[in-house]
């Protein structure tokens, strides 16, 4: 365009998916055909991987048979939604061509058990001319077969996202769920630069959830400690009871339900944090920490319990949401030994029972966490402007 001013027709669109999670409330009726569905799921999988292991050793070519080729012999499969089913089909497909690619890290395909397997079915949306094939309503989700479930939204989608597909799953509580994947475009946000005020520093803690560059610290409360007094008498009238008795099931239950408890709020906290810190900085830098490592460090096993993991994950996907950055640096350097003040390394690991310790170089008393955090501040800020330099 002359002069070199561009309008918004030529600004680069994106291309976005997001998904909604909403509690669904089943009739009798409708909670049936889900479990028929569930069911009908397994037996179709279950069948594909058999035929074609059988095709393989035969012939020695590989080869998965459509869901089609079942409903002959089990007419029951006619019952349900062949949405389901063919995403079995796309599902078995995709979990074969991971494998043949990286057989070290992705196994091979295993038969599914009902009492192993999560109950669980996706089915795609078509659009015809007389409307969507699935769609959201004021108080529900209109499905094929079932018709509109009533479900509870916590929060609505935009008029102009497209529906895609829906994945329905039940609990191990006897709850049903479902996941709406939208797809809609966005204009491409133009990347914000981080500075040394609008970035910020964050240190995993064992004792925290986290120690920021500043000082402050996260220290939301330990739910899984605070029921681990319940979890133990749930476990030990477990034990007491006969399998299979109607005691026993009415305790597993609860039991089921403090841990689905337990989850939720730790899920409820980490997303309002990471909430919080996305929409306060600019960027923010982390430790590629393996937490498999930091795991062992500790015997309280606490690590996995806190959620850093996936609170690191929500930190990234939210920052960039907002042209936003999460910097990570390498998890071998050394944050914790390292003088914030003078940068003098420490030759030997500090322990982790000791929360402060003098710098030999320069005499400074430093918090074994904070300054953790304000290094790797430091060093992604550094990494970051080194790599802008390089790309210039």
């Amino acid at each position: 365009m002359p002069g070199g001013v561009k309008t918004d027709a030529d600004i680069k669109q994106n291309i976005r998916f997001t998904t909604l999670k909403v509690r669904l409330y089943p009739s009798p009726e409708q909670a049936e055909l889900f479990e028929k569905t569930f069911g009908c799921c397994r037996y179709v999988w279950n069948q594909m991987l058999a035929d074609q292991e059988r095709f393989y050793i035969e012939t020695g070519a590989f080869f998965i048979p459509t869901p089609a080729k079942y409903k002959t012999g089990a007419p029951f499969l006619k019952e349900v939604d062949n949405q389901a089913l063919i995403q079995e089909h796309n599902k078995l497909t995709q979990a074969f061509r991971v494998f043949f690619k990286d057989p070290e890290h992705f196994g091979h395909p295993r038969f599914k058990r009902k009492k192993d397997d999560r109950d669980s079915f996706t089915a795609c949306n078509h659009v015809f001319a007389s409307g969507d094939t699935i769609y959201a309503t004021k108080d529900g989700v209109r499905m094929t077969k079932a018709g509109i479930v009533r479900a509870k939204f916590s929060r609505r989608p935009q008029a102009w996202w497209k529906l895609k597909r829906i994945t329905v799953e039940k609990t191990r509580t006897g709850k049903y769920f479902c996941s709406i994947l939208y797809e809609y475009t966005e204009k491409e946000r133009i990347p914000v630069i981080p500075s040394e005020k609008t970035t910020v520093g964050l240190k995993y803690s064992m004792r925290h959830f986290y120690v920021d560059s500043s000082g402050s610290m996260a220290d939301p409360p330990r739910w899984l400690r605070q029921s681990q007094e319940k979890l133990a008498g749930l476990q030990q009238r477990l034990v007491r009871m006969q399998p299979g008795s109607r005691n026993y099931q009415e305790t597993v239950q609860k039991y089921r339900l403090l841990h689905e408890h337990i989850a939720n709020q730790r899920r409820d906290y980490i997303h309002k944090e990471s909430s919080r810190i996305a929409n306060d900085w600019d960027a923010v830098c982390v430790r590629a920490d393996d937490l498999n490592e930091l795991n062992r460090l500790t015997d309280k096993g606490n690590v996995f319990d806190s959620g850093f993991g996936m609170f690191r994950e929500c930190l990234r996907y939210k920052l960039a949401r907002q042209g936003k950055r999460l910097l990570a640096i390498e998890r071998g350097f050394p944050s914790t030994r390292t003088c914030s003040h003078c940068g003098a390394v420490m030759p030997e690991e500090i322990p982790l029972k000791r929360l402060t310790w003098t710098c030999l170089h320069c005499n400074t008393v430093l918090e074994r966490e904070v300054n953790a955090a304000v290094n790797i501040k430091a060093e992604g800020l550094s990494e970051y402007f080194k790599s802008q330099r390089g790309t210039v």
